[in-house]
């Protein structure tokens, strides 16, 4: 079986991808999922592998190593958050004057808002 780990899945739109050995992108289906399974990034699986729709799907997920990734301290989170505060003060100031950032903003605030949800998401 080959192992690899999710590199991200999204429950609302029902699927994700597993990077595999050599950096092979292996669709996940939710509907291929075992009951009770909540994929997270970063969880270390076996899968098997089969070819669906012109894609190489993964099904009979097995989790190796669940992921337990290094969190900031407070202080770290603290200088993040006011980052934060200010890309959003910022952007919030230009949508008020009826005008989208540029797209570096978005990529930017985009990112920022994914890693601090992150660090908040605690499941286990």
């Amino acid at each position: 079986m080959p192992t690899g780990k999710i590199r991200w899945f999204d429950s609302k739109k029902g699927y994700g991808f597993i990077v595999g050995e050599g950096g092979k992108e292996v669709y996940l289906s939710a509907s291929n999922l075992p009951s009770s399974f909540t994929p997270k990034s970063g969880m270390k699986v076996e899968y098997s592998e089969i070819e669906e729709a012109g894609r190489m799907q993964a099904f009979n997920l097995h989790v190796v190593q669940r992921s337990v990734p290094r969190r900031h301290t407070s202080d770290e989170m603290n200088a993040i958050i006011e980052d934060l505060i200010k890309l959003l003060d910022s952007t919030n100031a230009k949508l008020k004057h009826g005008k989208w950032p540029d797209p570096l903003t978005c990529d930017r605030l985009a990112k920022m808002l994914r890693a601090v949800a992150e660090d908040f998401d605690i499941d286990d």
